[in-house]
């Protein structure tokens, strides 16, 4: 019995303590914060996550669409729109990870009426849906995607960047898309 004792004490006494005070346990990464607001500049090719008073908690280099500039027009036009949005809902396997966007929002929507209006969409377009924050999914592409401007609206990063950025955003998270 003394033996079995003396086995079972024996990795106390021999590993080392934590300090008064620390959390026992293995010793992990540190924690990240949730982003509070996530923040797109076009103009720069820019995501930046940013916590809850102001700071930025990662940045990522991004592929737009290839439409350039200014605000989304019209469904296939292939522009990111410009706007203030929602994270709502993410999937994986289209582009790797998937965040879906509120895009339209009600500025996008009375954007379009105008330009339907007056005669500037093209017949059998709508004002567009399915804008997202996603990944490649494909493994060879990752970091070359950004060489160029590809999405057909949406904001890409790599696999693993789509990952880790699914990791630090709640749903609700709101999104702002600037030029």
């Amino acid at each position: 019995m003394n033996a079995l004792f003396a086995l079972l004490l024996l990795p106390t006494v021999l590993l080392p303590s934590p300090l008064p005070g620390a959390p026992a346990g293995a010793p992990g990464k540190p924690k990240v914060e949730a982003a509070a607001l996530i923040r797109v500049d076009k103009s720069e090719h820019r995501l930046e996550l940013v916590a809850q008073g102001g700071r930025v908690i990662k940045t990522y280099k991004v592929a737009l669409g290839s439409g350039g500039a200014g605000p989304k027009r019209f469904e296939g036009d292939k522009v990111t729109p410009v706007g203030t949005y929602r994270v709502k809902g993410r999937f994986k396997g289209l582009f790797h990870q998937f965040l879906n966007v509120t895009y339209p929002n009600d500025e996008d929507r009375a954007r379009f009426a105008e330009l339907k209006r007056r005669g500037e969409v093209p017949p059998g377009r709508t004002v567009g849906f399915g804008i997202g924050i996603h990944g490649v999914g494909q493994r060879d592409w990752n970091a070359v995607h950004k060489q160029s401007d590809w999405t057909h609206g949406c904001i890409a990063l790599d696999d693993a960047e789509i990952d880790e950025l699914s990791r630090l955003v709640p749903d609700d998270t709101t999104l702002v898309i600037t030029d």
